[in-house]
């Protein structure tokens, strides 16, 4: 059986090197390797030897995938980095259909996507080769390096006019997001020594044991719980790029433990409204949002957004609007449907949730307005109207979502809707 030293392996076949790279290409992946783990893994494969290639492959499996959604996106870099003799070709072509022959290649899956950009990160794409047929040795140099200003301009960099590399770049910023939230206090009580209410039963319950007299006070103070999380995303054509980066934002938020919610429901909608909560719990972000793609038949349709939410409120409303959920509409409001259909069901959407924030992308220009009608027909039944169009943006949502003072731009557009 052929030894993992007589392999093709990028640079001077030095294995360590190797090692060392294979590990910065599974963290920009979305693993979380550090140099200490790096570290193990050298250790681990000099004890384990790779006489055999599984002894090989397990070595470096068992340091570096700790969960099972890890698996795959492991197995196809290994599969890219070490034993593909043309593995950059290979990623290439996943990465940039454009100089190859899109009709001779495959569909990549989900992990072979996300291996083959990890691999690439900072690459150039190749030449072609000149009409001769004589292929030159193209230098590839990958740079992980990514100055503060670079982030920084990034973070305020309209979604839309992100290249591919910038796209990227900003659906890893967002995958760090959180989107923190208080607990909401109810009517019911619990015992608490520290609790700012007296509790008169159970003190006078415990001076009965005690031959009638009250030793000490005893204290409750109100119970909390977490609030739901509904997010209702536009998919029309219109809101095409915004509606995907923010699903990626809706993603992390929905797989990230500690931040409060009880649950994340998502819907899309354009012509009609497609529950995709379900695809939500896939861990990998990009199989999760393949097949909501698949059940949302109607991405880059039109927009029928008073149809839609009276869709919602009949069928889902009861459903996921209890215990005082917190909604997230992801609209441009442009609607050709009846205003006065939107107005009503916008209406009772707001009646029927805690708070309900409007995260619309149009407010990236300075001066928006609310001509359109169903923008005029939807503001007045909103607590709040945000921009939804940068990483900036969504940042700022997550210091404001558990303000009930934060308003956004509603005051400002209210009072230039009083003078139109």
């Amino acid at each position: 059986m052929a030894r993992y030293a007589d392999l093709p392996i990028p640079e001077d076949g030095k294995l360590v090197d190797n090692i060392t790279h294979f590990a910065r290409a599974l963290r920009r992946a979305g693993l979380p390797i550090g140099p200490g783990r790096v570290q193990a893994a050298i250790e681990a494969v000099a004890a384990a030897g790779f006489e055999r290639k599984a002894d090989f492959y397990w070595a470096l499996h068992a340091v570096f995938v700790n969960r099972p959604e890890e698996r795959q996106i492991f197995a196809q870099i290994f599969r890219l980095y070490w034993r593909d003799p043309r593995y950059l070709e290979h990623m290439m072509s996943l990465m940039l259909p454009a100089i190859r022959n899109v009709a001779e290649e495959k569909a990549a899956e989900a992990a072979a996507k996300r291996a083959a950009e990890a691999l690439l990160d900072g690459a150039m794409a190749p030449e072609l080769p000149d009409s001769t047929g004589e292929e030159e040795d193209t230098e590839i140099q990958i740079d992980a390096s990514q100055t503060a200003s670079g982030d920084e301009r990034l973070r305020t960099l309209d979604f839309e006019q992100m290249s591919t590399e910038e796209v990227a770049a900003a659906k890893r910023m967002l995958s760090r997001l959180s989107l923190p939230v208080k607990p909401i206090a109810t009517r019911r009580l619990t015992a608490d020594p520290q609790g700012r209410r007296p509790d008169w039963r159970r003190t006078l319950r415990a001076s009965v044991r005690q031959g009638g007299e009250i030793t000490r006070i005893h204290r409750r103070r109100p119970l909390t719980r977490w609030p739901a999380l509904v997010v209702l995303c536009d998919i029309s054509g219109s809101m095409s790029q915004y509606s995907r980066m923010v699903l990626h934002f809706v993603h992390a938020v929905a797989n990230r433990q500690g931040q409060g919610w009880a649950k994340v429901h998502a819907f899309t909608f354009g012509t009609r409204l497609t529950n995709i909560t379900r695809h939500l719990r896939t861990r990998d972000v990009d199989a999760a949002l393949n097949a909501a793609g698949s059940e949302a038949q109607d991405w880059q349709g039109g927009t029928r957004i008073g149809a839609c939410l009276r869709s919602f409120n009949v069928d889902w409303s009861r459903r996921v609007l209890g215990q005082g959920a917190v909604v997230l509409l992801i609209s441009d409001g442009l609607d050709r449907d009846d205003p006065e259909l939107l107005a009503r069901e916008m209406e009772r959407l707001h009646l029927s949730s805690r708070r309900l924030i409007w995260l619309n992308p149009l407010l990236r220009w300075d001066d928006f307005a609310p001509r359109a009608r169903g923008i005029r027909a939807m503001l007045p039944h909103v607590d709040a109207f945000r921009a939804a169009h940068s990483i900036a943006s969504l940042e700022a949502l997550a210091e404001a979502i558990s303000d009930p003072r934060d308003h956004g731009e509603k005051a400002r557009l209210m009072a230039a809707l009083a003078q139109a």
